[in-house]
């Protein structure tokens, strides 16, 4: 199997409510995702949201990664995935997000190629997860409501995003906790606090059973985060503070904090997570996995991950789906309330032939080889093919699901004749 191209493309998804934090306002998700293409039926998929607040990337910048400096290493290149992954680290410095598109897409040509998902992929099973949802940044009153209409709706695990700098954080916590006292809660200050604004909310809310604080100080001064660390009743999460495996070994040297929050879009991807995992599991450290407003497809991917390495998580907070106007399908995830499952795979195909009139004709087939035999001669071909034989084959796809497969077949239907030779140009490299 060898690489052939890498392309990419933009998606944008609605929000249900604006996402509001102390950095940043969203109102859409908007997410690149890039296909792996190969000389075979197998294509990898990875996606990165745009991170600027966070990694210093937008969706061009990280597009322009993947074309100038990443896809050069890796197109004609066969597949060997440590080989290849070596070559994506390597390609550039920094970029985090961009490496993690094509780190995830990576590990997931691997797992297809084999007919597997990622969590068997690494060497476990599929479980179910649960996630948080994330109460944005808003007036106290707002916010109990917020959470009120999440509990209500099955939500009971919440993440309270604070750091609004008008003095009202305690406020914020106090009124949330009251509005739905059983509800496990996390807050997020996102960098928002100074270290003795930190030890006074601190001292505020102890009563009110949080579970952890997540990044109260500024995440380059590791001496503040520290101090606070030390002097907390409760847990401290690291969250800015630690992007690479080198961030993670200095925090917990330094005793910085108690738990670590890896993201992929922070550390460069699943190769890049699993360092920081096995090495929190050497110090007995536990780890959140944490995302940016990501689209479902890396959510999936790391939903995996967690599951394959599950008793190294203590939380999980891969929650963008659940915050979309309207939560995907055909993604590999079934959402119910805070819990994440695993689809079992069916494999299928979406495929392309030509007919005997020059004309595209597009499908989908459990067994390939099968249907292309009965387009030719058999009385279950298409209505369109049998008046237009023979059919030859020109591209196939391979998809983890029946729905992935048939959604994919709408998407290229409506692809122009030119837009579909491109497309088969693709797989003949």
């Amino acid at each position: 199997m060898k690489i052939t191209a890498i392309t990419t493309v933009i998606e944008k998804i609605p929000l249900r409510t604006p996402f509001i934090t102390a950095l940043r306002r969203v109102d859409a998700v908007e997410n690149l995702r890039i296909c792996i293409h190969t000389d075979t039926y197998n294509i990898g998929l990875g996606a990165a949201p745009a991170t600027k607040a966070i990694t210093g990337e937008d969706l061009k910048s990280i597009a322009h990664t993947i074309k100038k400096h990443i896809a050069p290493q890796l197109v004609g290149e066969h597949f060997e995935l440590p080989l290849l992954l070596s070559k994506l680290h390597s390609s550039c410095k920094g970029h985090s997000s961009a490496k993690a598109a094509v780190d995830m897409a990576l590990y997931d040509l691997a797992a297809l190629s084999l007919e597997q998902n990622l969590v068997t992929y690494l060497g476990a099973q599929a479980q179910t997860l649960e996630s948080v949802l994330t109460i944005s940044l808003k007036s106290p009153q707002e916010m109990a409501e917020d959470a009120q209409k999440a509990y209500a709706r099955g939500f009971s695990h919440l993440k309270v995003k604070v750091g609004g700098g008008d003095g009202l954080d305690i406020e914020r916590i106090e009124a949330v906790r009251a509005t739905v006292p059983q509800a496990r809660l996390l807050i997020d200050a996102n960098q928002a606090w100074d270290v003795e604004t930190s030890h006074a909310i601190i001292d505020a809310i102890t009563p009110l059973n949080i579970e952890l604080i997540e990044q109260p100080v500024i995440g380059s001064d590791i001496q503040a985060l520290k101090e606070v660390t030390q002097k907390s009743s409760i847990p401290i999460l690291a969250d800015e503070a630690v992007f690479t495996l080198e961030d993670t070994k200095k925090v917990i040297d330094e005793k910085a904090c108690d738990l670590i929050n890896i993201k992929l879009m922070k550390c460069g991807g699943i190769s890049k997570a699993i360092e920081i995992i096995k090495y929190c599991q050497t110090k007995g450290v536990k780890c959140m996995m944490g995302s940016m407003l990501e689209g479902p497809l890396s959510i999936t991917l790391t939903a995996q991950l967690v599951m394959a390495y599950r008793e190294a998580f203590s939380h999980i907070d891969l929650d963008s789906p659940l915050l979309y106007k309207k939560i995907p399908t055909a993604t590999g995830l079934i959402f119910f309330n805070n819990t994440l499952s695993l689809e079992p795979d069916d494999f299928y195909y979406c495929y392309i032939v030509r007919c005997a009139d020059n004309t595209y004709y597009t499908g989908v087939a459990k067994v390939l080889d099968k249907r292309i035999e009965e387009h030719n001669k058999g009385k279950n071909g298409a209505k369109y093919t049998k008046a237009r034989r023979p059919v030859h084959l020109l591209y196939a796809e391979k998809h983890r699901s029946k729905s992935a497969a048939l959604k994919r077949e709408i998407v290229i239907k409506k692809l122009s004749r030119l837009q579909k030779e491109k497309l088969v140009a693709l797989q003949n490299g």
